[in-house]
């Protein structure tokens, strides 16, 4: 870098204006021109092109100068550390090349940052996810239980004018374990570590239809073998894309596909819900995803499906 590239930015504007004037001093100086007590015509019109002139090149030389600080003030507007990548190119030479250069190091330690307290963040949200899970299980589950042993032992002994009201407790308390039971599952997906990401997948699908929305598989066979922190990832996103597909689309169907891309293993989620008919908002489930999809280095897009809904594909190695 030659010595002049090195000066700051006030000093390079400095010098560009002072060349300017030094420039129209001695074309004063030393061309045959002169200025009547009166402009005449000619005059003024030299005088305009003149200051044109210098007006211009000074706008070229600072345009040319201040560029990459533009090009630098849009970029920050664009990053999204959801969506890594975003990077100026470094010049070899330039006022602004460290600048660029600090720039792109400074997005490269924030994404590692964000990618490092994102894992800890859902570690320890799995972490917290399974020993809830376990004390739903454990503790309510059997206490639960216990109760409905409890009001077993009892039938036989109600008065008949009590006989439907206690069926009425023994349904409710049958219907709350139940619940318990699903919410343990959700919460920890013990079938994805016993049976696979395929049963899991399987199992997940089978649930949301038993409420009401019917979930159609397509599972590609001969995929590889994922790592269990990418199953879990995929399992993750596509419960948090059924989940919004019911809740919030008010999805009647939806179809949940696995399959080979090169060396991509593919998820795509897609409803006929109503959420793919205006600009789909990303609220905290998406951004969750995003967030997941980060940690194993996957890829996730989220957009408008061929159906009408919504459709999330995610591409992990």
């Amino acid at each position: 870098m030659t010595s002049g590239m090195r000066l700051p930015l006030y000093w390079r504007v400095c010098l560009i204006n002072g060349l300017l004037f030094v420039v129209g001093t001695m074309a004063l100086a030393f061309l045959p021109v002169t200025v009547s007590a009166r402009v005449l015509v000619s005059e003024a019109i030299v005088l305009v092109l003149g200051l044109a002139a210098i007006v211009g090149l000074n706008s070229l030389l600072l345009r040319t100068s201040l560029a990459p600080l533009d090009r630098l003030v849009r970029t920050m507007d664009e990053v999204d550390l959801q969506r890594p990548g975003h990077r100026l190119p470094e010049g070899r030479s330039g006022v602004t090349t460290k600048l660029i250069h600090s720039f792109n190091a400074m997005l490269t330690r924030l994404e590692t940052e964000r990618s490092t307290s994102n894992a800890k963040a859902l570690a320890a949200q799995e972490a917290e996810r399974h020993r809830i899970a376990q004390e739903l299980h454990d503790q309510i589950g059997q206490s639960l239980t216990a109760v409905l042993l409890g009001l077993k032992r009892l039938s036989d002994r109600v008065p008949d004018d009590l006989a439907e009201e206690f069926r009425m407790i023994q349904e409710t308390t049958r219907t709350g374990l139940d619940e318990v039971r699903e919410v343990a599952r959700r919460l920890r997906p013990g079938v994805l570590e016993d049976l696979g990401l395929h049963n899991a997948l399987a199992a997940l699908a089978t649930e949301f239809s038993s409420h009401g929305m019917r979930v159609r598989r397509v599972f590609s066979p001969g995929l590889p073998a994922l790592a269990p922190e990418t199953e879990l990832v995929v399992y993750r996103v596509a419960q948090e894309a059924l989940t919004n597909a019911a809740r919030h689309s008010s999805a009647t169907e939806a179809e949940i596909a696995l399959r080979r891309q090169g060396r991509y293993v593919v998820l795509s989620v897609e409803d006929n819900g109503r959420g793919g008919r205006g600009p789909i908002a990303e609220g905290a489930g998406i951004r969750g995803m995003r967030e997941r999809a980060l940690l194993v280095s996957g890829e996730i897009s989220v957009g408008p499906g061929p159906r009408g809904g919504v459709r999330v594909e995610l591409k992990v190695t």
